[in-house]
């Protein structure tokens, strides 16, 4: 009898482990529902926002015929466009990667970065020199920021 009553506390307890796990996995699948793309289509989506985290695929300037300056200046426009869109700015940005056809452009970009970023809220950012989509695009840039 005593042997009975402990194996049927284990089987109880053993329940109560399983429904925890399905609250677990039931918190897993919420917290992935929380994951909202806008302006999706089969190869990216331009905004992902996660848990109060905007993440923005890269963007390239509205005319790549343009020099440095000006492709970076309306990389930079589309970013703002993009950032509102998806309730946020420039200055809750977390990190951004600026991707630069030729380290040569760098200080250029950065003059236009500088202008373009509020003071006292610069990002984590990394920049780097890579080979480019385009032949005539000189400047990318792929932004994290917070919601606000």
């Amino acid at each position: 009898m005593f042997e009975f009553l402990i194996f049927e506390l284990m089987a109880i307890s053993d329940g109560i482990k399983i429904e925890n796990n399905a609250d677990k996995i039931s918190n897993r699948q919420s917290q992935y529902t929380m994951i909202e793309r806008l302006e999706t289509k089969q190869r990216m989506s331009r905004i992902v926002k996660h848990n109060g985290t905007i993440y923005l695929c890269g963007q390239v300037a509205a005319d790549a015929t343009k020099d440095i300056t000006e492709q970076t200046q309306t990389m930079l426009d589309k970013v703002d466009a993009l950032l509102i869109q998806a309730g946020s700015d420039r200055k809750h940005i977390l990190s951004a990667t600026i991707y630069v056809k030729d380290m040569s452009y760098f200080s250029e970009m950065n003059a236009v970065w500088d202008a373009w970023l509020p003071e006292g809220h610069a990002p984590a950012r990394a920049c780097v020199a890579a080979k480019m989509a385009r032949e005539a695009l000189l400047v990318e840039i792929s932004v994290v920021a917070a919601e606000i």
